[in-house]
């Protein structure tokens, strides 16, 4: 069993796609198929169900998959302490985040890492808190920025606490509330709004702050991430929004409100628990959270999280 042929196997898988993982992987489709097929038959079982419409894994390639992304993680890991061992930081860094991080000007710090570490290969990710701490558990991601209520505390990684910032109301200029230099919960509980999915962290900090003040609202709009749509919405006057008073000064044409009794939003970044990778542990150099002369793997507990 070769590492390329896990390669081909995990781009298949994550693509749907023969001619994609080809894409991806910088390999010929035929190339691709040949060593799956090598490997399958080295296996005794079939990994993938392949038609004319579609690709997917059999129960076996759903059993392999994990094992095979340890595999290569496991290889890139060696591969990157060999080169840490002689002052050379390489491999990979995989980053997720919210749309909304404000406590860090991540475009700027990824710039600086790439300068300063330019064998690093860098991804980003963008996703719900929730999705974003399970990865980074799982170890597909090596950094996340996350935001949550305060009432939350991310679990089975390792965190520092990097903000904590009290939502707003944002509203179209056009709104009543326009001009008004702050509102409350309960004037604003008539409104319809718009939000993220139920059952979302970012959805919770403001579902929680209307349950604890005994009120109800609409939720008229939900929409997967804070963008362009939501922004949208609100302009029109269809429904207004609790964002973070750090980012919500960002969206063009809207008016924030300062809300008296607003819930709070804390700012995180994660990283693997009980080990970290060299170009995770420079990246979070580079953010100021780590110093440079710390060591490669760090443990916590639960409740012994890292804190500055």
């Amino acid at each position: 069993m070769e590492l390329q042929q896990l390669r081909y196997v995990v781009a298949i898988a994550e693509t749907n796609s023969f001619t994609r993982a080809a894409q991806q992987c910088l390999v010929v489709q035929s190339a691709l198929s040949h060593q799956v097929a090598r490997l399958e038959r080295e296996l005794g079982a079939r990994l993938f169900e392949r038609t004319s419409r579609r690709v997917r894994l059999t129960p076996a390639g759903t059993a392999f998959l994990p094992a095979a992304r340890q595999c290569l993680a496991a290889a890139e890991r060696a591969a990157a302490e060999a080169a840490a061992a002689v002052g050379e930081v390489r491999g990979r860094l995989a980053v997720g985040l919210i749309p909304t991080v404000a406590a860090v000007d991540l475009p700027a710090a990824l710039r600086e890492f790439r300068q300063t570490y330019p064998h690093v290969r860098i991804s980003l990710r963008v996703g719900a808190s929730e999705h974003l701490v399970e990865q980074v558990r799982q170890g597909s991601l090596d950094v996340a920025f996350l935001g949550l209520p305060t009432s939350t505390e991310p679990q089975g990684v390792t965190m520092h606490e990097l903000a904590c910032d009290r939502l707003v109301a944002v509203i179209a200029p056009d709104h009543p509330l326009a001009g008004e230099t702050s509102t409350s919960l309960a004037h604003l509980a008539g409104e319809p709004f718009v939000d993220l999915p139920a059952g979302t962290a970012g959805r919770a900090q403001s579902d929680e702050a209307f349950a604890a003040a005994g009120l109800t609202r609409d939720v008229a709009f939900e929409v997967s991430t804070v963008d362009h749509l939501m922004t949208r919405l609100v302009g029109e006057g269809l429904g207004i929004a609790l964002l973070p008073a750090a980012w919500a000064p960002r969206l063009p044409g809207l008016a924030t409100v300062e809300v008296i009794d607003a819930p709070m939003r804390v700012e995180y970044v994660v990283w693997g628990r009980h080990t970290r990778t060299p170009a995770a542990g420079a990246f979070l150099g580079v953010l100021g959270v780590l110093g440079g002369d710390e060591p490669t793997d760090l443990y916590d507990s639960p409740g012994d999280h890292l804190r500055r």
